[in-house]
């Protein structure tokens, strides 16, 4: 498996948890754009947060402006993403996504025929 998430659980409104993602030893983590999405019931897949392969850049999802942060360590090869004042709403699988593309006029992140994908970790969020 490529990617691995961990870190989801069961939390109370208000609440926080921290996302954390691995990839596979063999693939240059530091030179990825990396980033993390969702997918709730009944929903598509919703783009979370991305991050620039230096960390430099962040794109963030409005509704998760100011509650989440996207942080990558290039050093320990671990992506996270920390979340605060979780509501309801935040309940999906959220799944990390390496070597992304990050749009250059626009706060864009997606993936393409060679990223890689988690399985997903779940978050729920109990009101």
């Amino acid at each position: 498996v490529p990617v691995v998430e961990s870190g989801g659980g069961l939390v109370q409104a208000g609440g926080s948890l921290r996302l954390s993602c691995t990839i596979r030893r063999d693939l240059p983590f530091r030179l990825y754009n990396m980033g993390w999405f969702r997918e709730a019931p009944g929903k598509g897949r919703e783009m979370v947060a991305c991050i620039q392969e230096n960390g430099v850049r962040k794109i963030y999802s409005d509704a998760m402006k100011g509650r989440f942060t996207i942080s990558k360590d290039n050093a320990k090869k671990t992506l996270y993403l920390q979340m605060n004042n979780l509501e309801s709403e935040d309940t999906a699988v959220y799944v990390c996504g390496a070597d992304l593309l990050l749009g250059v006029s626009d706060d864009s992140c997606e993936g393409h025929g060679s990223s890689h994908w988690g399985q997903g970790t779940q978050v729920t969020v109990a009101s």
